[in-house]
């Protein structure tokens, strides 16, 4: 029989192609065989030289190549030379192009993007939780975005909901007895927004944060004027920056994300596609 070398030949990480290879190596009662994967074969002569390679071996060639023409050249090389052959995507592209009446868009790697994608909303999420409410503000000049805003204007929702675009955010609450991070006036301004609310909202709203705390709906957190006086101080702030300020007093998270999405794009900082 001789040693047996299974090819695994993929244009993108080869993962596939190798767990079958050991799932279907495993239903036989032999030791004496090895897989080789070659991932990200992008070139004719990448192919040539792995399929020259094999027709020295007692080899099986199994590929997950989505380009046609670098396929068809390993399936014309694999029967001109007696080697036996599976192509493990065809058959399933060719099934799902007949009932969904569409081609396949044959572009290598597509499934590893989305692998990237994931991982980047992960880390983004990680990201928002590590800096939520000013707890370092050593991570202001990592975030590609910081929300500035009192308390009660749905800095942290917001940040999450953003995190789960892929963009890592840093809030910071801006309350008149506590210094500002000096490094909120370090970091370029078109990466910090600014949030504010109505007083009858926040008024509203903070009262019902009281009363779920047990507390007196009458404390100083939810009066009028201690809630002036902080939208005051917290548009003097951001006036100072020279950031945008969004009144998401009557606005969805969706509506003030949505915003802040289009303020990033027009000032050139790129916000990572989520396709998951």
């Amino acid at each position: 029989m001789g040693h047996l070398v299974i090819y695994v030949i993929s244009d993108s990480l080869g993962e596939t192609g190798e767990q079958v290879a050991r799932a279907a190596v495993s239903q036989f009662d032999i030791t004496d065989y090895e897989i080789r994967r070659y991932s990200y074969v992008l070139t004719r002569n990448m192919v040539e030289e792995i399929l020259e390679e094999a027709k020295q071996e007692n080899s099986v060639i199994l590929y997950t190549v989505v380009q046609s023409e670098y396929a068809q050249i390993i399936t014309d090389f694999a029967i001109e030379n007696d080697i036996p052959h599976i192509n493990l995507l065809e058959g399933i592209l060719n099934s799902i192009e007949k009932r969904v009446h569409k081609k396949p868009k044959r572009e290598p790697g597509i499934i590893r993007k989305l692998d990237d994608s994931y991982f980047k909303r992960v880390e983004a999420i990680e990201f928002a939780v590590k800096y939520d409410d000013g707890k370092d503000p050593r991570g202001l000049k990592k975030a590609d975005l910081v929300i500035l805003g009192i308390s009660r204007t749905s800095k942290t929702p917001l940040s999450m909901y953003l995190a789960n675009k892929n963009i890592k955010v840093a809030n910071i609450p801006l309350v008149p007895e506590a210094v500002l991070p000096k490094e909120v006036f370090e970091i370029p301004k078109k990466r910090i927004v600014g949030l504010t609310n109505s007083p009858e909202k926040l008024n509203s709203i903070r009262r019902e944060r009281l009363k779920a705390l047990g507390l007196s709906g009458e404390a100083n957190y939810a009066s009028m004027k201690r809630i002036l006086d902080e939208i005051d101080y917290a548009e003097k702030i951001m006036r100072k920056i020279g950031c945008p300020i969004i009144d998401v007093s009557d606005k969805a998270i969706e509506e003030t994300a949505g915003i802040i999405i289009d303020i990033l794009k027009m000032n050139g900082i790129k916000v990572y596609k989520n396709e998951i």
